[in-house]
């Protein structure tokens, strides 16, 4: 099982930004961010595709996150900006070992290991 941990997460006001780093062991496939609101269903917010070559992201946070990846330490980034209260969540990275595919990276059910998550709170 690949290990996937997360950092970065925090308590930030309306219009800032946050980076969020997530380390998967030994790992370069296909990976994710999804974020899960208090009483919401896990949504997809952005993928990666193994190289960086192909980035996908969800309609909302287009034009303000950025999602990022350097192998050579296992790492994969999300940096938030402009962020809105509505962006208040866990945020959790996955890895994708079997799907490439920019429409099924956007789907909970293409990952097989998941991190703990990690809390961002944006403040009005």
């Amino acid at each position: 099982q690949v290990q996937v941990v997360e950092s970065g997460g925090g308590l930030v006001q309306a219009g800032g930004s946050l980076r969020l780093s997530c380390a998967a062991s030994g790992r370069r496939d296909a990976m994710g961010w999804f974020r899960q609101a208090s009483e919401k269903e896990r949504e997809f917010v952005a993928a990666i595709s193994w190289n960086g070559g192909n980035t996908y992201y969800e309609d909302a946070v287009q034009g303000r996150f950025t999602i990022s990846r350097d192998n050579a330490k296992n790492t994969v980034y999300l940096q938030m900006n402009s962020l809105k209260p509505e962006d208040t969540a866990v945020y959790y990275c996955a890895v994708s070992r079997l799907v490439a595919d920019g429409y099924q990276l956007q789907h909970v059910s293409s990952y097989e290991d998941w991190g703990q998550g990690t809390q961002v709170t944006v403040s009005s």
